[in-house]
């Protein structure tokens, strides 16, 4: 477990971290989201005794990172896959780490096979791809055995049978009881991971619930109905009570209620109904419902530059006072 309390990290002018509490749990993934600045890499670095915080406090299951003897055995982390000797071999770069850390030599083999670079094991970092790098990242989060993992990106460069693999990782590790945390921009891959989620923008805590009630409390839920009775079926739902949205596909959008509800009041007025489908917004959109006043950084689409209008001719005329006759 990763508790925070108070969690503030200041840089000069710069509030970074803004009295962030929270905890994150075992036996189940959390997701770490936010906009670019908003705090992210600064709070897991605190997490991990990189950096200090200006105040609050980090706790690793009850302890401080720098009292944790053997830090590996208790939590592994990804934060940087470039962070390794380039002139090592994947097998020198984890039995450093291991020696460092009073691991078992056994375990890099171990490891090594878990993430699939067994046959590269003797290969100099330098060399890898970048999916390569990711592996070699996490073999070392996992070299330790710890019940704690951490990972910031994971997937970045992996191809699609790597991130399937990450993901079901990460699954069996909460499975275990372990306490998992990770952060990633890739929503549709988020949402897929993770259980609970922690939403912070701007160094202040936003959100911390599980998925479905994070979609819920920041998006529009709603039942799409068609059907070639439109008239009457908008008759029977307003003689009912129901609020009805008409959208502009010619489909009837019913805010509250339960698709149950509107199937049988359509039955019992004989009413076809050709689709009777909930609608929920995905995560991306609850979260830029929810962050939209934290993005640090707004881009703005291009739109053509509109060609130099000539004056007319009274501009011409009277434009200035050297033009006048």
């Amino acid at each position: 477990m990763i508790e925070l309390e108070g969690l503030t990290k200041r840089y000069g002018e710069k509030l970074a971290v803004n009295n962030l509490t929270c905890t994150v749990r075992p036996g189940m993934v959390t997701g770490f989201l936010g906009p670019n600045g908003a705090g992210k890499s600064t709070t897991m670095r605190m997490m991990l005794g990189l950096d200090r915080p200006t105040a609050g406090d980090v706790r690793i299951d009850g302890k401080h990172y720098d009292h944790l003897k053997d830090p590996l055995t208790y939590i592994g982390a990804l934060l940087d896959a470039k962070a390794m000797h380039g002139g090592r071999s994947a097998f020198n770069h984890l039995l450093c780490l291991a020696q460092s850390n009073g691991i078992p030599k056994r375990r890099v083999a171990e490891v090594l096979d878990t993430v699939g670079l067994t046959a590269v094991a003797k290969k100099k970092a330098k060399g890898f791809s970048l999916g390569m790098g990711q592996r070699l990242g996490i073999a070392g989060a996992l070299l330790g055995d710890p019940r704690i993992l951490m990972f910031d990106e994971p997937v970045n460069g992996l191809d699609p049978e790597g991130i399937h693999w990450i993901r079901n990782l990460m699954k069996s590790l909460a499975a275990q009881g372990r306490t998992v945390f990770v952060s990633s921009h890739l929503m549709s891959e988020m949402a897929l991971t993770a259980d609970h989620l922690v939403v912070i923008g701007q160094g202040r805590l936003l959100a911390d619930t599980s998925m479905s009630d994070f979609i819920e409390r920041n998006s529009r839920s709603y039942i799409r109905i068609r059907s070639p009775q439109r008239e009457r079926l908008l008759d029977v739902l307003h003689e009912a009570g129901v609020t009805v949205v008409e959208s502009g596909s010619g489909a009837l959008e019913v805010d509250g209620g339960k698709p149950e509800q509107i199937g049988e009041l359509a039955a019992q007025h004989q009413i076809v109904l050709h689709e009777l489908s909930p609608q929920q917004a995905s995560l991306e959109e609850a979260f830029m419902q929810l962050t939209a006043e934290s993005v640090e950084y707004h881009a703005h689409a291009d739109t053509p530059h509109e060609p130099p209008q000539e004056p007319s001719p009274a501009r011409q005329h009277w434009g200035d006072g050297w033009n006048r006759s």
